[in-house]
């Protein structure tokens, strides 16, 4: 007959996931300049470092030409765009620390395809202070045309001029495996993908 001790252990054990998730889970909740998902705030920080090409966008700068040097350089057949997009995650006042093991993210931009991709480091994640990530993004135009470059040309100087993510784009994160109060809560459970919308001040809203 096991003892007491051993059963309250093995309930323990038992309960310990769900006791994390109810930590990091919760109603939605939106402040100014982040979402408060599944206990997780997510605050974007805005675009950095675009480039079109080998051509450094710099909003403080003439880019009349950038089409013309676009297309000279479409030789390759091939013109990525790619850009730095900065991100802070953290934690509500009073809430544990927990470890994130990376995630995967998708970035949906209004005229280009979307991209993807996997962040791999472990993410701490505190009420102190936000975690602040670096995603690169790439936009690759396979053998455009004028026509079907003019709206990727004219992303990478929104980007620049705006410093933030346009307007309908979507952004969605999905959370590896949490560690925290001496536990581990797997990947897909209880924590599904977070989807944010970017509202007309780059502010992240939750999708409805």
């Amino acid at each position: 007959m096991p003892s007491p001790r051993r059963s309250r252990l093995a309930r323990w054990r038992l309960l310990a996931p769900l006791c994390l998730a109810a930590l990091l889970g919760g109603c939605l909740a939106i402040p100014q300049t982040g979402l408060f998902a599944f206990r997780l705030a997510v605050t974007s920080l805005g675009v950095e470092e675009v480039r079109i090409g080998p051509y450094a966008v710099d909003a403080r700068l003439d880019t009349s030409d950038l089409m013309s040097l676009a297309l000279s350089s479409l030789g390759a057949g091939s013109l990525p765009v790619q850009a730095t997009l900065a991100l802070g995650l953290g934690l509500p006042v009073g809430m544990p620390a927990v470890e994130m093991a990376g995630f995967r993210w998708t970035l949906d931009v209004p005229g280009a395809e979307p991209v993807s991709g996997d962040y791999q480091q472990a993410v701490k994640l505190t009420s102190a202070e936000d975690a602040t990530l670096r995603l690169p993004v790439v936009f690759d135009v396979l053998g455009a045309d004028r026509d079907r470059l003019a709206p990727v040309v004219e992303l990478a100087s929104q980007l620049a001029r705006r410093g933030e993510l346009p307007a309908g784009s979507e952004l969605a994160i999905t959370p590896g495996d949490l560690r925290g109060l001496g536990m581990t809560l797997p990947a897909g459970l209880l924590t599904p993908t977070v989807r944010l919308n970017v509202g007309e001040g780059g502010e992240l809203r939750p999708q409805r």
